[in-house]
């Protein structure tokens, strides 16, 4: 075996974790995909990453795995793509660090469960710098899909249920960015109170008042305008939120509804429309 591809699929938050290390989310089926092949040269690792981004995270994530299996002189060339929007909350990060960590962990000749490789994608992510609480939220519903609750602390899936089939999933994407690593921790820290009751709610399985809760309450944390996801729900989503620490704002839509909740995003920025994923991350052997 001389290569191996992975893919991930994306998710969306119905809980942002940095407040009270409780984080949940819902995989979608945007991807990030990464191919892995043996290079010439022992000990060289050389990584492709698109758009000019920080390839930090595809190195950290290759050295993390390759020092695991005990295989530092493995030579190997990484190379990247993702339809996930970067910087916008979408998980891109926590999706690119699981496909990586899967096909250099298969490359590497490590048999390791799928729980295993998203523990080294978390590892991975923390040393990158990339997030703060670990996102083992967005890493495991990356690799797993569904809906899942979790405590980033203990790395614990406390709640996992398979996502609706029938729900249309509507991302309002606008131009700036918000790297996680620049948020302000304090100013999410004052809205603590609100996001255990949100943390609450998800745990009885009450996820879309959750989404809602939650994503009103880091908007307001953040200086993110609240009222597109009021709007979105008085046109008739069942959920939104703002995704991560945004700026993307993901609203949870009937399909006989997408029309209207489509409307009142539309002027935040691009729409991407999404369905709810619940397949685990895939490899195949290349040759």
């Amino acid at each position: 075996m001389k290569g191996v591809k992975a893919v991930v699929h994306g998710a969306v938050s119905i809980l942002n974790a940095i407040p009270t290390w409780i984080g949940g989310a819902i995989g979608i089926d945007l991807w990030a995909e990464v191919e892995a092949w043996i290079h010439d040269e022992p000990g060289k690792i050389e990584v492709e990453v698109p758009g000019g981004e920080d390839p930090s995270l595809v190195i950290e994530t290759t050295k993390t795995v390759l020092e695991r299996a005990g295989k530092n002189d493995l030579g190997l060339q990484v190379m990247t793509r993702s339809n996930i929007p970067i910087g916008k909350g979408l998980k891109s990060s926590s999706a690119v660090s699981d496909a990586v960590a899967l096909a250099v962990a298969r490359l590497a000749g490590l048999e390791y469960g799928g729980e295993e490789v998203v523990q080294l994608a978390v590892e991975a992510s923390i040393k990158a710098g990339v997030t703060i609480t670990g996102a083992y939220d967005d890493a495991y519903t990356c690799f797993f899909g569904g809906v899942n609750i979790t405590d980033n602390k203990s790395r614990k899936v406390l709640l996992r249920k398979m996502a609706p089939k029938d729900a249309i999933v509507l991302i309002a994407v606008p131009e700036k960015k918000i790297y996680t690593r620049s948020v302000d921790v304090n100013r999410l820290s004052a809205v603590r109170d609100l996001c255990l009751k949100a943390a609450r709610l998800a745990l009885q399985e009450k996820f879309w008042d959750a989404m809602i809760l939650n994503g009103l309450a880091v908007a307001s944390a953040l200086d993110l305008d609240p009222s597109l996801i009021l709007d979105a729900v008085r046109a008739g989503a069942v959920a939104a939120g703002v995704s991560g620490t945004g700026p993307a704002v993901a609203a949870i839509t009937p399909p006989r509804k997408m029309e209207d909740v489509q409307r009142t995003l539309k002027d935040y920025g691009e729409i991407l429309v999404c369905t709810m994923n619940n397949s685990e991350a895939s490899w195949e052997a290349l040759r």
